[in-house]
């Protein structure tokens, strides 16, 4: 018996019913050879973690364009702090702790250069519309590996695809990083944004500091015992209906008070046009873009504006500003 077969066999006697046992996935779209010693959805998260995509997250905005400073998230932090919360949660519920994790690992690996707002350029100029969730699988399946992708399991893939709020994952593995994305960066934008002086912690609405806690690590802790109190033996990752109000109410405060404030969205306008610009510049001139987005279109007959949306999309905030001084800011002007 191999060590793959044997950690599948304890899976057996320890996870829950409801667990995704490695052993049961529904595979990769091209079969491949087992490890002898990893299970498929450690395969997956390795795999995702040393990919291209992965290393670039460090290098892209969270909610604060490029701060100033060593201690704010970037969507490399998101990510990990997304995989601790639901490798937690996972573990308590005895659940696939390796699927839930390489989910978390991947889930925003299409996120653009400047986040959200780089999210938003790119769908109002591409006729395909752009969506990162959606960037995310295009990555695994494709983009990676130059044009071979990842391979990655169904359910992994699955999770990655329904992270957001509406999306609908059809393992408790994915439901569970569907709600520690939100439940991460409700809490971690709250810390940056007092860093950043936009909020003050009296400025927290007093039934969000009564019901959940005074300090992020308070509020996390409330949070995932909710989840796990209200999971556990159920074939759902659910919240108390009180608890889920609650962070709604906090996250509608956020979008009001942080998401939209003018002091840490001043830039972003001037992010989205300057990814628009990058963008209609290379559907002008595709053979601009390296030899792999070529291939892209050339030998898988992918058109020009998705790939387009390939490049820039996987560019990281700062070598998209490079890009754009090379293409249009002359050189005498560039200090």
């Amino acid at each position: 018996m191999t060590i793959r077969e044997r950690t599948e066999e304890q899976e057996f006697a320890v996870f829950s019913p409801y667990a995704s046992f490695s052993r049961n996935s529904r595979g990769r779209d091209r079969e491949e050879e087992p490890c002898d010693i990893r299970t498929v959805y450690q395969r997956d998260r390795d795999r995702i973690l040393h990919s291209k995509s992965f290393r670039r997250l460090k290098q892209k905005t969270q909610v604060f364009l490029i701060p100033e400073g060593d201690h704010y998230r970037t969507r490399l932090t998101h990510t990990l702090e997304v995989a601790q919360l639901a490798r937690t949660i996972a573990k308590a519920l005895r659940l696939n702790e390796d699927l839930a994790d390489a989910i978390a690992l991947g889930h925003d690996l299409g996120h653009t250069p400047f986040g959200h707002a780089g999210e938003r350029a790119l769908n109002a100029v591409c006729p395909f519309g752009f969506a990162h969730f959606e960037q995310s699988v295009r990555i695994v399946e494709l983009l990676e590996k130059k044009g071979e992708g990842l391979n990655l399991t169904w359910e992994v893939r699955d999770g990655i695809r329904n992270h957001r709020t509406s999306g609908t994952p059809h393992t408790l593995e994915g439901q569970i990083v569907r709600y520690c994305d939100k439940i991460a960066y409700i809490n971690h934008d709250i810390d940056d944004a007092l860093r950043a002086g936009i909020l003050k912690e009296e400025d927290i609405p007093e039934e969000s500091r009564m019901m959940m806690g005074d300090t992020t690590g308070e509020r996390l802790n409330t949070l995932i015992h909710d989840v796990v109190r209200h999971s556990e033996g159920r074939n759902t990752i659910a919240m108390s209906d009180m608890m889920e109000a609650a962070m709604k109410y906090l996250r509608a405060f956020m979008f009001q008070h942080v998401y939209n404030n003018p002091a840490a969205k001043r830039e972003e306008e001037k992010a989205v046009r300057m990814i628009q610009e990058l963008y209609r510049y290379y559907n002008d001139y595709p053979e601009q873009m390296p030899d792999e987005y070529q291939y892209l279109m050339r030998e898988k007959g992918e058109p020009r504006e998705r790939v387009v949306c390939d490049y820039i999309a996987g560019m990281t905030d700062l070598y998209s500003i490079h890009v754009y001084k090379e293409l249009f800011v002359p050189k005498s002007w560039q200090g």
